[in-house]
């Protein structure tokens, strides 16, 4: 018993967070999800967060924003977290994560909000004085949701890098300011998969709002549905099966996702296509992606008719995370004087 304890141990405090956006698609799956079910052997306190409050960044009506925590719970369980073994539960349910970020908010600097990467991103992207409030201080609440459970490991891509950064510089800031080490410097935990493309423009990432429906497969995409689209996927004009991101980035983005899917490298890929087109690359990995997405597919429908399971798991899972961020922010009142 004392190994296996150990064995679970190699990350003393793991937590992540996830916009409930809908069902999610397989960059989702292959950039997060699979990795969130393999840290589950190793680590005894892991926290996993369906982060609603980060997703009312965009507008959507109550009723979408509510089937979206649903959905994501469901596909997170289908995939394999296991909420017997992990702290699984939605952020907008645990007070503390907004009023820490209220804190933290009143300890950084605005300017080095204003450098962040996908603030400056979003600016441009959205134009017209449009951006709010919510979008620049984005770090704030997620570095709250790291923080507030003294976290010592997150999983992230490497888009969220700088992100994680701020956190860490927080954690340095606030517990300098108070004379403290209340909250560690958590690390990044990166997956084997940083990010999948989309299948119509290689070059920028698969993401749900995409408006074309065949850029990206969603979990519950039909085994039809998914053959689809992966041989609609854009390639190239060459036929030959080659990896070069920057000279081929469609054939590229089908060589990682079929890597990730057979738990190879691109190297091993593209040895094993030697003689082989991109037809015959797409064949393949259409029956490796059907193959992994079938019993998910099927367990997100037999979920979806356990209303009653759903609410239970999801309210128990907000239960401990309050029972823990609660003592934590005790603390943290304490030690700032409110």
């Amino acid at each position: 018993m004392a190994a296996a304890a150990s064995a679970r141990s190699i990350y003393q405090r793991i937590f992540s967070g996830i916009q409930p956006t809908g069902i999610p698609h397989l960059g989702n799956y292959l950039g997060a999800i699979r990795n969130w079910v393999d840290l589950q052997s190793k680590s005894d306190q892991i926290l996993y967060c369906v982060v609603d409050l980060h997703s009312l960044t965009v507008y959507r009506r109550a009723e979408t924003v509510k089937q979206n925590v649903r959905d994501m719970v469901i596909s997170l369980m289908a995939c394999g977290v296991d909420p017997d073994k992990s702290i699984l539960f939605q952020q907008s349910k645990v007070s503390q994560h907004a009023e820490l970020a209220w804190i933290l908010g009143c300890k950084t600097p605005v300017g080095i909000l204003n450098r962040m990467t996908q603030w400056k991103a979003k600016k441009t992207e959205i134009g017209g004085g449009m951006e709010h409030l919510g979008l620049l201080s984005y770090p704030i609440l997620m570095a709250a949701d790291i923080l507030l459970y003294r976290a010592s490991h997150v999983p992230v891509g490497d888009d969220q890098l700088q992100h994680l950064e701020l956190a860490r510089h927080i954690a340095r800031t606030f517990n300098g300011m108070y004379n403290t080490n209340i909250f560690p410097e958590p690390e990044p935990i990166l997956g084997d998969v940083t990010r999948v493309m989309s299948f119509r423009d290689p070059i920028r990432k698969m993401s749900k709002s995409d408006q074309s429906a065949n850029s990206r497969i969603n979990l519950t995409d039909t085994d039809d549905l998914i053959s689809k689209k992966i041989r609609l996927a854009v390639t190239d004009t060459i036929s030959s099966v080659t990896f070069d991101l920057d000279k081929r980035p469609g054939v590229s983005n089908l060589v990682l996702m079929y890597a990730a899917l057979t738990h190879q490298t691109p190297n091993d890929v593209i040895q094993q296509m030697m003689g082989k087109d991109t037809s015959q690359l797409k064949a393949e990995l259409i029956e490796c992606t059907v193959s992994t997405l079938r019993p998910i597919r099927k367990k997100i429908t037999e979920l979806q008719r356990e209303e009653a399971f759903i609410v239970q798991k999801i309210n128990e899972g907000c239960r401990k995370a309050t029972d823990l961020a609660s003592q934590h922010f005790c603390d943290i009142k304490s030690l700032i004087g409110i």
